[in-house]
């Protein structure tokens, strides 16, 4: 069987191209190596996503995503993709197990990885304290004592927009200066909610129900503090999910994918959606647009495909 749209990532960006695909009656396969909602299902609460007063835990707002999928009769499932076979006008996905599974057109919904300190308590305390996302989950901490790690424009930028909330943010950077941009770290610098623990490093995150210290070491002498704080977020940088590609698709210094705003790789038939790709914000609501948009661009790539073999086929009949 020749699929019209394969989805590869089971986030809310390919959750939702796969809404929109098989709405619009085309053959859709969703394929996920873990499990449908991506990171999003680890959020104890999202309260941000248009039409959702009440918060809803990620867990809930992907399962309902899912039934959307099932409704419209796409088919969805478990496998790992171990590469792509993307040069011919029908695209190849090679899977872990040895199946060869083949589309018209294919949604790269791979999603990106935050960071981990690797420290004990961090996993542990993920939604109850630790969070890697600011714009998601500053809401859930209002009046509290944070820290951010990381000294990059995120964190640093991050820090000054959790000021909104918190009642004092400590920056806790490795070094001894910041790699945000000058301005970014003026603003932060000059924000007296915010104060800096230079050459620091995390050491544990401890808690009982929730998070309510860590252990910093100073990374010179070696001298660790306990510090009471409320919340941590980790603030160092994604991965996107693009080491398999291999060189087919275009990516930026980072290893995101780059696309127009109509979601088309370099590589006709192939689009992208998400935070695997490169964009400015990485939420729910915007994966959501890409995949809404990808589909539709993927229905029109397919319509034109069609009617291409269609009238060679007709040309061919009538020599």
């Amino acid at each position: 069987m020749v699929y019209d749209v394969v989805i590869l990532g089971g986030g809310p960006a390919g959750l939702t191209a796969a809404i929109y695909a098989s709405r619009a009656r085309l053959s859709t396969l969703l394929i996920e190596k873990a499990y449908p909602g991506g990171q999003v299902v680890m959020c104890e609460k999202v309260e941000n996503f248009p039409g959702f007063a009440t918060s809803s835990s990620g867990y809930e707002l992907s399962t309902a995503m899912k039934e959307q999928v099932d409704k419209f009769g796409a088919s969805t499932k478990l496998a790992e993709i171990t590469r792509l076979d993307l040069t011919s006008a029908i695209k190849i996905l090679h899977t872990a197990d040895g199946e060869e599974i083949h589309a018209k057109t294919i949604i790269l919904s791979l999603g990106a990885t935050p960071r981990k300190l690797n420290v004990p308590g961090e996993v542990e305390f993920l939604g109850r304290g630790v969070s890697y996302c600011a714009v998601c989950d500053a809401a859930f901490f209002k009046d509290k004592k944070l820290i951010v790690v990381g000294g990059g424009d995120t964190a640093v930028e991050d820090s000054h927009f959790l000021t909104r909330y918190a009642s004092s943010v400590t920056i806790i950077h490795r070094r001894d200066k910041f790699r945000a941009q000058r301005i970014i770290q003026e603003r932060a610098l000059d924000n007296p909610t915010i104060t800096v623990r230079w050459n620091s490093v995390v050491k544990s995150i401890g808690g009982k129900d929730s998070v309510d210290h860590v252990v910093l070491q100073n990374v010179h002498t070696n001298e660790e503090t306990h510090v009471p704080v409320d919340g941590v977020f980790v603030l160092i940088g994604l991965d996107p999910n693009t080491k398999f590609l291999n060189g087919e698709i275009t990516l930026d210094e980072m290893g995101y994918i780059v696309t127009d705003e109509n979601m088309h790789t370099n590589i006709p038939g192939v689009f992208a959606a998400g935070d695997v790709r490169k964009k400015l914000l990485r939420q729910i609501v915007t994966a959501c647009a890409d995949g809404a948009i990808a589909a539709t661009a993927a229905e029109k790539y397919v319509e034109e495909m069609d009617y291409s073999e269609a009238h060679a086929a007709h040309q061919s009949a009538r020599t």
